[in-house]
């Protein structure tokens, strides 16, 4: 049972967006029937701030009980900084990296994104995962709104 959800900014978009916002939507659905927590890290807020006003707009109809904003830690930056590290993803995607150490550290039970360049990537999830295991934190499932649907 997922209790905890860590979404990236391309979900908030992707509610408004042709090509996902089907399934986008439904995911919220979901979180919004079965009062699954929401995680969103400065990271999101941030990007946020650069998105169209109806995604920030839909962003702050989320009931305050179920987004949880996260803290921001150096304990988020130094892993991120692992993944580069590691070569997973190059320094100009640090900020993707800062989505999966946030969802690592607070114990999501899952992270969600459409960007399927730099997150949902059989490759990368692999390299974070790694890189995760080699630092002592457990393993991230990383997946995108459509996976998530039918998950049980």
């Amino acid at each position: 049972m997922i209790r905890s959800i860590y979404i990236d900014t391309s979900v908030f978009g992707g509610y408004y967006d042709p090509e996902f916002d089907t399934d986008t939507q439904k995911l919220f659905d979901k979180i919004l029937k079965e009062k699954i927590k929401v995680f969103v890290s400065e990271t999101v807020i941030s990007e946020l701030k650069g998105a169209p006003d109806n995604v920030n707009g839909f962003f702050k109809l989320l009931p305050n009980d179920i987004v949880i904003q996260l803290d921001n830690t150096d304990e988020a930056k130094t892993l991120a900084r692992k993944y580069v590290e590691a070569n997973v993803i190059s320094e100009k995607y640090l900020t993707d990296c800062m989505h999966i150490a946030y969802a690592t550290i607070y114990n999501a039970d899952i992270l969600v994104s459409w960007n399927f360049k730099h997150i949902v990537h059989i490759e990368r999830r692999r390299g974070y995962n790694g890189v995760n295991i080699q630092n002592g934190y457990k393993t991230i499932d990383i997946v995108s709104p459509k996976e998530i649907l039918n998950y049980e």
